[in-house]
């Protein structure tokens, strides 16, 4: 499905500008679509002098008209005057008499976007209401003061008011909705209305009374509790002088409040205070939190062992008196060691995946530097790029490409110098690495007899679920290929 930008863009006829503006305006769809009861619809013209549709949001406390998504599509007949009057007079229009859409009786009123700082005056786009009138009923005090906000909006982006740029964007989680609850704010910043929803947020907060006729500022201060630090910007909202965010906590329930000033012509005449309650998403986070602190200090202390018995193992090495106990502890300690290199980047991470192209640097140096014998010589390099991986995949795949590089130096380049080459393909589907050196190579049947090897074939195939395969020809090198599928990894 197209963005909003790519339809926009793909219209040929607004700017950067235009684009953010737009984006701004559709991520409040849902607020102006549940305060109007009614579908909203976003349109920008054409290069043909028509409108196409770039942006809908479905009404979540009324029946929809549009069953079928119609962004991208282009305007219907029956709307195009109607949206071409307003978006070339700059004033709203409303439907003459009731338009018929599918045998459903509708009234559409259409709504030109103004964008401040525009070089002209000349909307950027129109917005459309469709209000359903096939389910009209006596509407309530609450619908009746939804309806008053979005006429309010409506007039506001007709002005330019609405969205403000300087206001912060929606949060991913526990944003609050109109449905969620609504206070009616004058000028002065006292409460002319509170959703039930609103008002019983307040009361789990300890307030008793009624909202309405108190001044919204003087509630907060009575419920919030002493000597407790507040949110700096919390007098701004519930005074409703700036378009800002802001947490209430007291008696252990945590509020969401979401202020928009309400203006006419740019004179403030009061605003919207959307609220939330977020005891349960604030609780659930801090519980992430905690356990993601946990995670990390677990992943610390973990690398931290294993540096030690890495350590060890080099002091044993040292104090063998035989070459082959000698190596044996040597191999275990590079083994030990690169395990370490995913424990001590997961520790510094706030998730459970890793760059592996940082984790892979390190281990190659590490190897380089112990694999090398006196007289041998390894240039080791690598090409590509791995992109970042799960841990369950980072510790096997930096265990076996540890030792198939320590066999590409101790062995393929035994006594001589030579290059290493590292070569990483990364596609949705697959991770390709290839392994190469310029060495003498293996005799024919020498290749899986090592215990490094067997560690390999283990690790990529039993682990991984890939594949491995080693290619090599006397005196003209070694070169292993290694598939590991992505397919339960999600894409970068």
């Amino acid at each position: 499905m197209s963005t909003l930008s790519d339809l926009v863009y793909a219209q040929g006829r607004s700017t950067g500008p235009d684009i953010e503006w737009l984006h701004r305006l559709a991520g409040d769809g849902q607020m102006l679509a549940d305060l109007a009861f009614a579908d909203i619809v976003i349109w920008v013209p054409t290069a043909d002098d028509s409108f196409v549709a770039v942006g809908h949001t479905r009404p979540s406390g009324a029946a929809t008209l549009f069953y079928r998504d119609i962004v991208g599509d282009p305007v219907r007949p029956q709307w195009r005057s109607q949206i071409r009057e307003a978006f070339f007079s700059g004033e709203i229009v409303d439907s003459a008499s009731p338009d018929w859409f599918e045998e459903t009786p509708t009234r559409v009123r259409a709504v030109p976007i103004v964008r401040v700082g525009a070089e002209s005056a000349s909307p950027i786009g129109v917005l459309t209401r469709h209000t359903n009138l096939g389910e009209a009923r006596t509407p309530s005090r609450q619908q009746i003061t939804f309806n008053e906000c979005a006429d309010d909006l409506f007039g506001m982006i007709a002005s330019g008011d609405f969205p403000d740029l300087s206001a912060p964007t929606a949060p991913r989680r526990g944003a609050p909705r109109a449905s969620d609850g609504l206070i009616r704010l004058d000028v002065d910043g006292v409460v002319t209305f509170a959703s039930p929803n609103a008002l019983s947020a307040f009361n789990r907060m300890g307030f008793e009374d009624e909202l309405e006729g108190e001044f919204l500022v003087e509630v907060t201060t009575e419920i919030l509790p002493e000597k407790r630090q507040f949110d700096e910007s919390l007098p701004l909202v519930v005074t409703g002088r700036a378009p800002w965010r802001a947490d209430i906590e007291a008696r252990g329930v945590t509020v969401s409040l979401r202020t928009i000033p309400l203006r006419d012509h740019g004179v403030r005449i009061g605003a919207i205070l959307l609220t939330r309650d977020v005891t349960g998403l604030r609780h659930q986070e801090q519980e992430l939190i905690t356990k993601d602190a946990t995670i990390r200090e677990i992943h610390h202390r973990v690398k931290n062992n294993l540096q030690t018995v890495a350590s060890l193992l080099r002091i044993q090495a040292r104090r063998s008196h035989t070459e082959e106990a000698r190596e044996a502890l040597t191999q275990a300690m590079r083994r030990v060691s690169a395990i370490a290199v995913v424990h001590d980047t997961l520790s510094e991470g706030l998730t459970q995946r890793v760059d592996f192209d940082d984790v892979f640097a390190r281990v190659l140096k590490l190897v380089a530097e112990v694999a090398a014998a006196p007289n041998t010589r390894a240039r080791t390099r690598t090409t590509g790029r791995f992109g970042t991986l799960p841990s369950e995949y980072a510790t096997p795949l930096a265990l076996a490409l540890t030792e198939l590089v320590t066999n590409a130096v101790e062995h393929g380049l035994a006594g001589q110098e030579g290059d290493v080459e590292i070569i990483a393909e990364r596609d949705p589907d697959m991770l390709e690495v290839r392994v190469r050196d310029n060495g003498v190579g293996l005799p024919e049947g020498q290749v899986g007899r090592g215990l490094g090897t067997q560690i390999v074939r283990t690790l990529i195939q039993g682990e991984l679920g890939g594949t491995i395969d080693w290619h090599t020809l006397v005196g003209s090198g070694t070169e292993v290929t290694i598939d590991i599928p992505l397919r339960y990894i999600a894409p970068e």
